[in-house]
């Protein structure tokens, strides 16, 4: 800002201003894009970075990876920037298709006088916009998010079938917690199809011409669907502190007594993802058991989550991730130490390299091991004590969140593989973080 000041200061001189002439027309004719395209290539990571000037412009710019999202809406009267779409079609009464993406690298600048336009500051260096925020952290009201959720609710279906043996029948769904009832939506309206293809097959394998009550008897078949836990909306741990995570877990959520018949009917429950597991531990697990359902299958609309995230979303330890500590649990068991080591000494001589030279050493430590040995490790991790109930865990596939979200690559919180130099570096630091800790 300030060689920007002296920039004009020098133009203003050669005009032959003098005194408040000169604060003049440095005030009219400061440019935000010169001020942004010296300072901002050398940032690593995923933002949206707005300001207001002294002098009075406004910019916002989007990281040029597209992590982080940015939409935007303008009039002859205002412009209005913000992260999700669905805030600013509520607040001024718009249709979906009324507001813009702020696009990576760009910057949406409105000068002192009101007069709004649009620079590219930097040029795309990649295409990784957050899937995570997708899942998660968004609000389901959006139109395209509402319809991903679903899809991942949906791509769902053939591994629960598998879970539940295929007992359609004798499963009650539900979900936990409300983040993630869009995808229990999908989830529903998957098992539907599936079981009007049973009934469609049942109905042409009949040898002969049905009565009433054959047919019906075939059509009353229903996915069950019951509201069996209930949280408390005041009560949210995955922001809360880790001190008091555990015991305000333990009160969160209540159970809705007599929907499943003991024994007899499975339990699906759906989440939106599975990041700690302590609310599963503490609270969810041991509510579900007191149904005494037959199994309990829960379900995450995202894949594990395997490694740190350092693009805004507070989750920079390895050792918070259940599915970290399932897969450390499994190489101590079958005495594969000296694979803990070799990983350790590999990021450490990542960590003497140039960022665009390293590689994320990390993911060697899930190679061993399939996503279902690492399942069978967190349920065994988090089953409570005294929990007589057969659990079984069931995540999205990485291919499955691909075809849900087709247009959000950033998938490093599931495959290790960061946009930026940046992350893979934290990711190295974090592991050897983890080891030290341990010694």
């Amino acid at each position: 800002l300030d060689r920007e000041a002296e920039r004009n200061f020098v133009d203003a001189k050669k005009l032959g201003l003098e005194g408040m002439d000169i604060t003049s027309y440095i005030d009219n004719h400061m440019d935000m894009a010169n001020v942004l395209r010296t300072t901002m290539p050398n940032f690593d990571g995923g933002y949206v970075m707005c300001g207001l000037t002294g002098s009075g412009e406004m910019f916002s710019m989007r990281d040029p990876w597209g992590i982080r999202p940015a939409f935007y809406y303008q009039n002859d009267e205002f412009v209005a920037v913000a992260s999700e779409r669905p805030v600013l079609q509520t607040t001024f009464d718009l249709e979906c298709d009324d507001i813009k993406e702020l696009q990576p690298g760009n910057a949406l600048l409105v000068n002192r006088s009101g007069e709004v336009r649009m620079e590219r500051i930097l040029e795309q260096r990649g295409d990784s916009a957050c899937s995570f925020e997708r899942i998660y952290f968004s609000r389901g009201s959006d139109r395209d998010i509402y319809r991903e959720r679903k899809r991942l609710g949906e791509l769902l279906v053939p591994q629960v079938l598998d879970a539940i043996d295929g007992d359609i029948n004798h499963t009650v769904f539900s979900f936990i917690p409300n983040t993630a009832e869009v995808a229990y939506y999908g989830l529903l309206s998957g098992f539907k199809k599936c079981l009007n293809r049973q009934k469609v097959q049942q109905i042409q394998q009949l040898d002969h011409e049905p009565t009433d009550e054959e047919l019906h008897a075939i059509l009353d078949t229903y996915v069950r669907s019951e509201k069996v836990a209930i949280k408390d909306i005041k009560l949210r741990t995955f922001i809360t502190e880790g001190n008091s995570r555990n015991d305000l877990a333990s009160h969160v959520y209540d159970i809705t007594y007599g929907c499943i018949e003991p024994g007899v009917d499975n339990l699906v429950v759906i989440d939106d993802s599975i990041v700690r597991g302590t609310t599963l531990k503490e609270s969810i697990l041991r509510i579900l058991d007191r149904l005494h359902p037959k199994k309990i299958v829960v379900v995450s609309s995202a894949p594990q989550i395997r490694y740190p995230d350092y693009y805004g979303i507070d989750m920079p330890c390895l050792e918070e991730f259940c599915v970290f500590r399932a897969t450390i649990e499994l190489i101590r068991e079958r005495g594969m130490n000296d694979l803990l080591q070799r990983v350790y000494e590999a990021c450490k001589l990542e960590l003497l390299k140039p960022k665009s030279m390293m590689r994320n050493c990390v993911r060697d430590i899930y190679k061993p091991f399939t996503a279902e040995e690492i399942n069978r490790k967190v349920v065994d991790m988090l089953r409570p004590e005294g929990l007589k109930t057969p659990v079984e865990l069931v995540f999205q596939s990485i291919d499955g969140l691909h075809e849900a979200i087709p247009d959000h690559h950033g998938d490093w919180y599931f495959t290790g593989k960061y946009p930026t130099p940046g992350g893979t570096k934290l990711c190295n630091q974090a592991f050897v973080n983890f080891i030290d800790r341990q010694k």
